[in-house]
């Protein structure tokens, strides 16, 4: 049995017989643990993403063209996807996270489909778009949280007449393809019926009340759309009677109404507000996190690296990477959406969190 040294790594040398015997195992679809154990059971986690930020400012002229060029009849999903640079294999964006820009211009309809992958949307621009989950029509405005829960027909059209309808869609795709478990369909008719017009909203209060007699027994939020209007007034009330998280400033969570838990069972989302001037501590966690600037500017620093951001920016958190934010302004707050995979590290008990331990808690800051 291999022995190891004092820093964990396998401590047997190549020999001719250990290459032949290496070789012998190849031929029958085996081989030996220690030659590769480093690797796949790491010290801590070695992500392969990299931190990323992706500028609204240089992709929006490059996701309007794509509706130049393709419909969405013909292109099925017309997206422009964001890439880490350490995930191109997986068309990740972080982790087992995907994301994409999305746009709809004014009388343009999508084809009604479902998959086994979830889906959220965070709105960026434009008014007059709509969404169609299950049946259920909801309007979408500029900063809106919409979820598309895995298995449900979802389609999407705009009918404004000024301009397009741009937002970020998050979606679990690469953590189900590891998991060999997605399905696609499309749906029989090219658009679903639209059967009701904000109903779950109304039935839930907007996550305020709970009807008293409740016949919902899926694992996802009844609640499907979180409009930005109650949301940014609950971070605001939240900051008048909390000094919040040294970490990540005011911060909430969009939640199932019924359990108090995240929305889906693999994806979960946040809203933050970093008060004038605040710059918070650094800390690192396992589970991925992509951001959105919903208002403000700024930066973060991750994996000891600035990234200077302002409203409708784009940046990634890879797991265990240290981070930190800081609003710029003297006088505006920035806010923050998030969506993450935490509900899927924590259902499997893999979560851990600690605190930057040095230098008051920062960061050095980037030369």
């Amino acid at each position: 049995m291999a022995r190891e040294n004092v820093i964990g790594r396998a401590n047997v040398e190549d020999t001719p017989e250990l290459n032949a015997y290496y070789e012998q195992l190849a031929e029958y679809e085996a081989g030996a643990l220690w030659t590769v154990a480093n690797d796949i059971e790491p010290w801590f986690p070695a992500p392969k993403s990299v931190p990323t930020l992706w500028r609204y400012k240089e992709l929006r002229p490059l996701v309007v063209r794509s509706s130049e060029l393709v419909s969405p009849e013909n292109s099925g999903r017309r997206v422009v996807m964001l890439l880490n640079p350490g995930r191109h294999d997986v068309s990740a964006s972080v982790g087992l996270l995907y994301s994409g820009l999305q746009i709809v211009q004014p009388g343009e309809s999508t084809s009604a489909h479902k998959h086994m992958a979830s889906a959220l949307r965070f709105i960026m621009e434009g008014q007059g778009a709509y969404t169609v989950v299950d049946g259920e029509r909801m309007k979408l405005g500029a900063r809106d949280f919409v979820i598309t829960p895995n298995g449900t027909w979802h389609d999407h059209g705009h009918e404004g007449t000024e301009g397009p309808c741009i937002w970020q869609d998050g979606l679990d795709i690469p953590l189900v393809n590891a998991l060999d478990a997605n399905f696609y369909a499309v749906h029989p008719e090219i658009r679903q019926q639209a059967k009701t017009q904000g109903t779950t909203y109304s039935t839930y209060a907007g996550g305020t009340l709970l009807p008293t007699q409740n016949k919902w027994d899926r694992p996802y939020s009844p609640l499907l759309h979180f409009p930005w209007g109650p949301s940014y007034d609950a971070l605001q009330r939240q900051a008048k009677v909390s000094d919040g998280s040294p970490f990540d400033g005011i911060i909430m969570e969009y939640v199932n109404p019924l359990t108090g838990k995240s929305v889906m069972p693999t994806m979960g989302a946040h809203l933050q507000m970093l008060r004038p001037g605040e710059a918070t501590r650094a800390h690192r966690h396992t589970g991925s996190v992509m951001y959105n600037v919903a208002k403000g500017h700024g930066y973060s620093i991750i994996g000891g690296k600035r990234f200077d951001w302002e409203e409708k920016d784009i940046f990634c958190v890879p797991s265990w990477a240290w981070h930190e934010h800081v609003n710029l302004s003297s006088s505006e707050d920035a806010v923050l959406f998030s969506f993450n995979d935490f509900p899927a590290i924590n259902s499997l008990a893999f979560y851990a969190e600690e605190a930057y331990p040095d230098n008051g808690g920062h960061q050095p800051q980037p030369a």
